[in-house]
Parts: C-alpha cells; sequence; structure tokens
C-alpha cells in the first residue's frame, strides 16, 4: 500500500449521496451464540472487527488483538480477520466470498478501499452493512478518519448513481433497531417566490426514520419547518400540527388542527393548497391529496378554497422555469 503514489486529490467532506441508508448496529444480535447485554470495552492493543449475524440483519463486534502494529500492516491484517470469522462465533462475514479485495491506497486522512466488480453484486442490505463494518474497523485505526471505496476503477455509486464518496464512523448510528430503519431520502418540496404568488421547488435530503414516520408524514412536516432556501416564503402556518395521516388508494388524508385556517401566511390562497399536494404527489405512492381540519373535510378555506375535494398534482400554480 502506497500512501504517497495518488492522482487523486482529498475531496471535500460529504455527507452520505442520496438514498444512501443509514445502519444501526446491534451490539447484542439475535442469531450469534454470543449474546451480550453491552459491548464491553476494549482492552489496550484490541480493535472491533464487525461481523455479519447469521440472518444478515445486524454487525456483531469482535474483539481482536492484532500481530501487527505499523499502521499499514494493521489495515492488512484486519481486512484479512474480517473475511475469517472466529470458530465460536455463529455469524458470517460482511463480504461476500464472491467480492475479491484487491488493495488499499491512503492519501491524507482518507484509506481508499479497491475491490472487483463483485463488490456491487451484494444485495443492498448486506452491502450497505458492509460499509458500515469496514468504516467501524477501519476508522479505528489511527490517521484513518475516513474510508472511500472503489469497484474495480470506478467509485461505489448509491441506487441513484451518485457517489456514495467518503464514508466516516459518525455516519452509522448505533442503536438496536432493525438495519434499515434510518435512511437518508432527497425530497422536493414547493414553497412560495418572493412575491407569493407562485410555487418553486426546493430540493432537500433529510434523515428519515421509517420506524416512527411515514415519508408522507415527513413531507409535511418539513414543508411546516419552513424554506431553507433564501427568497422562499413559507406557505403554511407556524405551530400548525398535523393530527393525523394516512394513505389509502394512492390517497393521502392529511387531519390538521385548527392552526390550519386560524394561522397566517402572506401568500396566495391556493399555494397552501398546492405546495402540500404538489409535494406529495413527487411520490409515487401518492395521486390525489384530502385535508381535513379537525377530522372534518365541510371546511372553506380562507373563504375561498373548499376542502371537500380530492386534489390533485395542479402546476398552474409553479413559477414559470426561465429558459
Amino acid at each position: 500500500m502506497d500512501r504517497e503514489k495518488s492522482g487523486l486529490r482529498f475531496p471535500l467532506l460529504k455527507w452520505l449521496a442520496l438514498g444512501t441508508l443509514l445502519i444501526l448496529f446491534a451490539a447484542a444480535a439475535a442469531g450469534c451464540s454470543r449474546s451480550q447485554e453491552e459491548q464491553p470495552k476494549l482492552e489496550a492493543g484490541e480493535y472491533w472487527i464487525y461481523y455479519l449475524n447469521s440472518s444478515s440483519t445486524r454487525l456483531v463486534p469482535y474483539a481482536y488483538r492484532p500481530q501487527a502494529t505499523d499502521p499499514e500492516e494493521l489495515i492488512a491484517e484486519l481486512m484479512d480477520q474480517i473475511r475469517t470469522v472466529p470458530a465460536d462465533l455463529d455469524c458470517q462475514p460482511p463480504l461476500s466470498e464472491r467480492v475479491v479485495y484487491q488493495n488499499c491506497r491512503w492519501e491524507d486522512q482518507v484509506l481508499y478501499l479497491y475491490f472487483d466488480a463483485n463488490y456491487t453484486s451484494m444485495k443492498a442490505d448486506q452491502e450497505i452493512l458492509c460499509r458500515a463494518a469496514l468504516t467501524l474497523m477501519l476508522t479505528q485505526v489511527n490517521g484513518v478518519e475516513y474510508i472511500n471505496i472503489y469497484c474495480g476503477d470506478q467509485p461505489l455509486m448509491d441506487r441513484n448513481q451518485n457517489p456514495v464518496g467518503m464514508l466516516a464512523a459518525s455516519d452509522f448510528i448505533m442503536g438496536t433497531s432493525n438495519v434499515n430503519s434510518y435512511e437518508k431520502v432527497e425530497m422536493t418540496l414547493y414553497f412560495a417566490d418572493e412575491s407569493g404568488s407562485s410555487l418553486v421547488p426546493e430540493r432537500r435530503e433529510v434523515i428519515h426514520d421509517m420506524n416512527t414516520s411515514s415519508m408522507e408524514q415527513l413531507i409535511v412536516e418539513q414543508l411546516i419547518a419552513g424554506p431553507e432556501q433564501e427568497g422562499l416564503r413559507p406557505v403554511l402556518p407556524e405551530g400548525l400540527k398535523v393530527l393525523n395521516l394516512s394513505v389509502n388508494d394512492s390517497v393521502c388524508y392529511i387531519n390538521f388542527d385548527a392552526t390550519f385556517l386560524e394561522g397566517v401566511t402572506d401568500v396566495s390562497e391556493y399555494l397552501p393548497i398546492y405546495a402540500i399536494v404538489n409535494s406529495l404527489t413527487e411520490l409515487t405512492t401518492v395521486t390525489r391529496v384530502r385535508i381535513l381540519v379537525n377530522g372534518s373535510q365541510d371546511v372553506m378555506f380562507r373563504d375561498v378554497v373548499s376542502l371537500n375535494t380530492a386534489f390533485e398534482r395542479n402546476e398552474q400554480y409553479m413559477e414559470e422555469e426561465q429558459p
């Protein structure tokens, strides 16, 4: 491994690319014979190696004492060990047997790992866990803050064909929930322009906890939170509460409290309605939206818009794109 030879410059630190899942790591995983109430502390000279439990749903830490002390030799030994499960551990390596680890390159604080093209053939859940296992293991090495995975000579891409980029230990949340509980998602939200007369899209990346909220709920919450982009106006009043939200037959039902009617936003009367509708219909799960206030649809919004209808996407209120 050569820390000096490199045609790549140290890239800017960035979050995981669109759609990349944040991994929840379990110290005591079902399916492994070494069940622990708590993950013990490492002794001096030990490192955590992370394996998959027998059902490939969680990472299991294993305390390992390497022989190597030189950082580069240590990395090579850890990469060998992560593919060798101890006999007394009912687990499996995070890397598929078909995946060939080729080499690595260490530049500044980034360790570049090179695998063959078989890396991309791993199932999505296993690959995500593999990222976490490699990152959590290798960033224990002094001087390694990030890893960057390559498949052949190409950077690892996420499901939207964006480079995953650098991974840090802080990208992976420690907990006991399901591996797919958290994901980073990109959404398109609609807010009012400076004049308050047209809708403008704002693309935003947020962390989604699928155990606690649906994507539809998350979108509405983000609309209530207001725009992040300079020059845009909020379309929903501050303090607005979602009493409940559900989706049935591609219709999203949103029940707001009275703040929806009483709160003040200085925008055209149709913009709050279609900011909600157009934002939600960006999802494939929603084609129409019904809005209720305290459980009732027999309501006039601003004395102009009847809520007793199923609203469909309407681009009439969107700002025209400049040629």
